[in-house]
């Protein structure tokens, strides 16, 4: 076994140099992933790494093509990122990095695409994040370092906010899957209607603070189930019910809003 990987890695290696030193490059597509995707079950995260960062030393290409969890290097000092999680700030220089779409909400947190994530695993990434990327931290920096500072910590910004809370979190796991949920529709169930307007009516008429938190306490256990029907229709991917389960989380939530409001 390992002299067919050893073989292998010397193969995609040669064809990496040749292509490095060939025209092909300037091509829309300029090396061929045959040798690459070959390598795949046969390399351990140690070995692409090893050989991702011989790639950069060589041909200074980035090396997409060994593993979805790639790694780039940092435009400032040319270290090699992390073979796998986001690269948002060099672990060598500090160096902010530009943004990369292509890195998701949950992959800026370390965390598995996934619905069942509690806050406070979030709370302390993001401020581990905001330490290294706030922009008031780079004030003696280039405008360029400047400008990504800005950029990735709007972005982390946006990731906690959307992570952070139940139907923000659904609504991007479906955005993820390619689902798309029309946020202005409004549902047409005639009992959650009358039940949401005896709400409202209810909070209007609460004479006390302690009024308001019976109610929110029975508007919240209403969100948690809702909550938890999501989840289990995400994971069977019935994305259909999924959809009608946030649009029932969306006038429980806006409920807590108002009742948040008053109090």
């Amino acid at each position: 076994m390992w002299n067919r990987r050893k073989q292998l890695v010397l193969s995609s290696l040669n064809n990496l140099q040749n292509a490095s030193s060939s025209s092909s490059l300037l091509s829309p597509n300029p090396l061929k992933p045959s040798n690459s995707l070959l390598l795949r079950p046969f390399l351990s995260r140690t070995d692409t790494a090893q050989i991702r960062q011989l790639c950069f030393q060589t041909t200074r290409i980035p090396c997409k093509f060994f593993s979805s969890d790639s790694s780039f290097s940092c435009w400032s000092c040319g270290a090699v990122g992390p073979t796998s999680g986001p690269f948002l700030a060099c672990g060598s220089c500090g160096a902010v990095q530009p943004v990369d779409h292509s890195v998701d909400y949950f992959e800026i947190f370390g965390v598995k695409q996934m619905y069942d994530i509690k806050e406070e695993t979030l709370e302390g990434i993001y401020k581990d994040w905001q330490k290294k990327l706030h922009p008031d931290l780079v004030h003696s920096k280039s405008e360029k370092e400047k400008s990504f500072a800005a950029e990735q910590s709007g972005r982390v910004i946006d990731a906690y906010r959307t992570l952070r809370k139940p139907l923000s979190r659904a609504l991007y796991l479906l955005k993820l899957e390619g689902v798309h949920v029309d946020e202005e529709k409004t549902v047409s169930d005639p009992d959650l209607l009358i039940e949401m307007m005896e709400m409202r009516e209810a909070v209007e008429e609460a004479n006390s603070s302690q009024d308001l938190k019976e109610i929110q306490s029975k508007v919240q256990k209403k969100l948690e189930t809702w909550s938890n029907s999501f989840k289990e229709a995400f994971e069977k991917r019935d994305f259909q019910s999924a959809i009608n389960c946030t649009q029932r989380m969306r006038y429980y939530e806006k409920a807590i809003e108002e009742i948040v409001k008053k109090l």
